[in-house]
């Protein structure tokens, strides 16, 4: 395999807030051989614009902008465009931790909002022409990813200590709860860290990275930058599937293959270095000692309970990033050019989804073929690929994550459409 692709670096905006002051309020009094009517109107004015409750003595103190308030003021003002990609991504989680502490009903709730609300919300929006944010750029977005980075490694070790058996979950709340926190950190976790890997700021990269890590999935961040970005839609890409394969398939054979072709391309690169020591140590050693020293972890502080359901998130939480790339590439392969290279890889090599709410809890993630064509292009600023030069999913990608586990059912939505693709073509 050759050199990987490169990776620019999107320029920031700043969203900048103004701060409000408030002005004092002066009160004089009437001069001598003023009426009394004079005075009355004045007081009535103050109390006007002061706020005062007719009938009183005196005033309010007027209110004075602190430093304190307008520092907030300043930061909530940055914070703003972002908000609805806030809310669909941090909305689940006072579900997910009444569902890890009390169970029952909460657990229903957790499970009902991460697959029932986002689609319904899905469809009311797009019914209504709703498309998501506009593409915008913010330097508060590797913020919001750094929150939710931290969030993750909080959850993971609260979820698996109630899966444990801490919260004495009934079996019917604790198949709940496990499912809720699975699709959150299959979700939102995989999103973020997907994110992560491709910012150029080391810091940034290395969260992503343990993120990954936590979840057992550590060679994807060699894998998806140096083999998948490089050879998507080709047959040397493990994690782009083949039409008429089917998801399960497909998965025993992308875990493996994107593990052995990202190592490949680690050692590669490795030797190109010629560096010793720490800087020529393939990533994938860190990998392996990460994810065992996880492993411990949970034993060390849950038991063999708390390992098992450890164990399990993770198998969850992978299962759908396979599912996500099986959906976002199925059957799209470069045609051969009459020189006999392959066409350059574009936008119609891979399916976004045009689904505005659980686009924004995955931060963008279904926007993909604008993230291929621009792989270091922040989460906020992806767009729809413009003219429908991508094909589109018919529902979104969640949804079809889970129609993707039934392989008849998702030969029967998606074959139609990849002929249509071929007949347009």
């Amino acid at each position: 395999m050759g050199r990987p692709c490169r990776e620019g670096e999107a320029a920031e905006g700043e969203a900048a807030g103004g701060e409000a002051a408030e002005g004092k309020a002066g009160d004089r009094e009437a001069g001598n051989g003023e009426a009394g009517n004079g005075e009355a109107d004045a007081v009535a004015a103050l109390m006007r614009r002061t706020g005062a409750a007719p009938g009183t003595d005196t005033p309010p103190p007027p209110r004075i902008a602190t430093p304190v308030g307008a520092t907030l003021a300043r930061e909530w003002a940055r914070w703003r465009p972002l908000r609805p990609f806030i809310v669909a991504t941090l909305a689940p989680v006072p579900f997910l931790v009444l569902a890890g502490a009390f169970g029952g009903a909460f657990s229903l709730l957790a499970l009902v909002w991460m697959t029932g609300v986002h689609h319904a919300i899905d469809e009311v929006l797009k019914r209504r022409g709703v498309a998501g944010p506009e593409p915008l750029r913010s330097d508060m977005a590797d913020r919001l990813s750094v929150v939710l980075a931290l969030l993750h490694f909080g959850l993971l070790v609260f979820a698996v200590r109630m899966l444990s058996g801490a919260a004495g979950l009934g079996p019917l709340s604790w198949v709940a709860t496990f499912l809720a926190f699975g699709l959150w950190f299959g979700q939102v976790s995989n999103s973020n860290a997907h994110e992560l890997i491709h910012r150029t700021d080391a810091r940034l990269f290395r969260l992503g990275m343990w993120v990954y890590i936590s979840l057992l999935f550590g060679h994807h961040t060699s894998a998806h930058r140096l083999v998948h970005h490089r050879f998507v839609a080709t047959t040397d890409d493990p994690s782009t599937a083949a039409e008429g394969e089917g998801f399960w398939l497909f998965a025993a054979r992308a875990w493996p293959g994107a593990f052995v072709a990202g190592y490949e391309m680690e050692e590669h690169r490795r030797a190109k270095r010629g560096a010793g020591g720490l800087r020529g140590m393939n990533p994938y050693t860190l990998y392996v000692a990460g994810g065992a020293g996880f492993v411990a972890l949970m034993l060390t502080l849950f038991g063999f309970d708390g390992l098992l359901a450890y164990l399990l998130l993770c198998a969850h939480a992978q299962v759908q990033m396979l599912l996500a790339d099986y959906v976002q590439h199925y059957g799209l392969l470069r045609r051969k050019l009459p020189s006999g290279a392959l066409e350059p890889a574009g936008a119609r090599h891979s399916w976004d989804a045009p689904h505005p709410f659980s686009a924004m809890a995955m931060l963008n993630a279904p926007r993909h073929a604008d993230h291929h064509a621009h792989p270091a292009r922040r989460w906020p600023e992806l767009r729809l690929s413009p003219e429908g030069r991508a094909p589109l999913l018919p529902y979104s990608l969640p949804v079809m994550a889970a129609i993707a586990l039934v392989p008849p059912l998702w030969r029967r939505v998606m074959d139609r459409r990849l002929a249509a693709l071929r007949r347009a073509a």
